[in-house]
């Protein structure tokens, strides 16, 4: 974790807040200076975040409870961080989740749906209101991708396929709104010791040991890292693997 003040003069916004990737990156980019909103379901625990946030780096946090798949929600959330802290510099578009998967046809629609709804709509949702005040502010928009965008998964081919509609989603955007100053990077980790995989079975933070896998800090770090770039430069793509992870392709 960073002691500078390299984003003190940033506005961030990071969806999925309140564990895992999103709460490391919302205790990481408040390391480094900047005022935070923070967003999420669990609104007992985005509360918890902001007092420890504004207690340990002094910064600005507001809690926005939101749901990314519906889109007035996400335009509300987004509005009120503009109005609140005052512009928007940095967005972590961070919100996902999986389900168990097995054959194609055996998955269950409502699972289907809802890894659509949430690693599609909502990032979408979130870059749709963002990018006009990221391009006032010729900021970021950071998306968490997955190794999961870039090779096929036979265990689990819809959040696969939904980690490669984010990866050309960012890389896209990142093509269209570049002209006006905007970054856009795809940061793209294997398995992270968080709360995912939970909605179906053991967690991997539960499956997998500390130094076997990148904790949520890992992914924090590198997502502060394409932050702090500043026009005309972007990390367009960011791979966070680990370092055996082809050992047995």
């Amino acid at each position: 974790m960073s002691d500078s003040d390299t984003l003190s003069d940033s506005v961030a916004l990071v969806t999925g807040a309140s564990s895992g990737i999103g709460e490391a990156t919302a205790r990481e980019l408040a390391s480094r200076g900047a005022d935070v909103t923070i967003s999420a379901r669990r609104t007992g625990r985005l509360e918890a975040l902001r007092d420890e946030l504004t207690d340990d780096y002094d910064v600005d946090v507001l809690v926005h409870p939101a749901d990314v798949t519906d889109a007035d929600a996400v335009e509300d959330l987004v509005s009120d961080a503009v109005d609140t802290l005052g512009g928007l510099d940095i967005v972590v578009n961070n919100a996902g989740l999986g389900r168990d998967e097995t054959t194609i046809e055996d998955l269950d629609l409502d699972a289907y749906h809802q890894m659509m709804a949430v690693n599609c709509d909502g990032m979408f949702y979130v870059a749709r209101a963002a990018m006009p005040h990221l391009k006032e502010s010729k900021g970021n928009l950071i998306f968490l991708g997955s190794m999961s965008g870039q090779y096929p998964r036979p265990a689990s081919p819809v959040y696969a396929a939904t980690k490669w509609w984010t990866r050309g989603l960012a890389l896209s955007v990142q093509a269209n709104a570049g002209t006006e100053g905007v970054g856009v990077t795809a940061v793209n980790p294997t398995e992270v010791r968080t709360e995912f995989g939970s909605e179906d079975g053991a967690a991997f933070s539960e499956q997998l040991d500390p130094g076997e896998a990148a904790s949520p800090a890992d992914v924090a770090d590198a997502i502060a890292f394409a932050a702090e770039q500043e026009d005309p430069n972007v990390v367009q793509e960011l791979d966070l693997f680990r370092r055996d992870k082809f050992a047995d392709w």
